[in-house]
């Protein structure tokens, strides 16, 4: 990309830095850089959700991650961001800031085999550079495959780099996820792969609020994700908050004409709902 160009965003091209597996954005929930780490490179993803950004998406798991490649571009590019001008030259003023560094990319991104050894050399590159606690380490994850041990493992040290999860929940209902995911995962697998996260990590709720064929989410997902929640707080379950977030960006998928973005209104209203159960909830349009 032309330095002359700067992130915006509206654009979270995963090719912006002309790196394999690491790539800026200017996150509008992070208000500052978020460092992408993709580790789907083959677009693949074991859930297909409505609004997906990914282009030419198809289901499977992430290939095999060189992480000798992956470790030259994570400490390259933190160190282009931390000493030299890619901020000044690249990114607007009022987000010049390095606000995490963040698993995420073109798929489910602990569907890869090394996913826990990515966590380690974060952690190590992160001690190298002296990054402050300031800057979070954060897995965004639609959750499915917590069960498995090395995820977990991946998570108890997540959770020593000032790390979080983004723990994907935009229905909570079989029917709804399976509308909007395309995934038949039950809502106990849902709630006991949360729970695990809880247990590991400190853990929010990321929900994509949406019309689907101009008609907003109904009552009944309202109060299914509502009760959901409720639920969660009165067994004692720790939830760091929600972060709710609208359509910024087109979906690249075969059902994106169906898609609209709802008003600030409905979104902050949405919102209140979900504080008086006692939740922070940051809300990005």
């Amino acid at each position: 990309m032309s330095p002359l160009v700067q992130l915006a965003t509206d654009n979270h091209d995963r090719n912006s830095a002309a790196l394999r597996y690491v790539y800026p954005v200017v996150s509008r929930r992070a208000n500052g850089v978020s460092v992408g780490i993709n580790l789907n490179t083959n677009n693949a993803c074991n859930w297909h959700c409505l609004y997906c950004q990914v282009p030419n998406l198809q289901r499977g798991t992430a290939p095999v991650v060189d992480l000798a490649v992956l470790e030259s571009e994570l400490r390259g590019f933190l160190r282009e961001l931390l000493q030299g001008d890619f901020m000044q030259s690249r990114v607007p003023e009022g987000m010049r800031r390095l606000n995490d560094i963040a698993l995420s990319g073109n798929g489910e991104p602990t569907s890869a085999s090394e996913f826990s050894r990515v966590i380690q050399l974060i952690g190590d590159i992160r001690h190298e550079l002296l990054l402050p606690d300031t800057v979070k380490t954060v897995l965004i994850s639609n959750g499915s495959l917590l069960y498995r041990s090395d995820v977990q493992q991946g998570l108890r040290k997540l959770a020593t780099l000032n790390g979080e999860v983004w723990f994907k929940l935009d229905r909570a209902s079989q029917l709804g996820i399976q509308l909007i995911n395309d995934t038949r995962i039950s809502m106990t697998q849902v709630r006991d792969n949360l729970l695990t996260a809880l247990a590991l990590c400190p853990t929010w709720l990321q929900t994509c609020w949406f019309a689907l064929d101009n008609n907003p989410p109904d009552r009944q997902d309202e109060a299914d994700y509502l009760e959901f929640v409720s639920a969660l707080l009165k067994e004692g379950h720790q939830l760091q908050g929600v972060l709710l977030y609208g359509l910024a960006r087109p979906s690249l998928q075969v059902d994106a004409q169906r898609l609209s973005a709802l008003s600030a209104e409905k979104l902050e209203t949405f919102a209140g709902c979900i504080s008086k159960l006692g939740l922070t909830v940051k809300v990005s349009l």
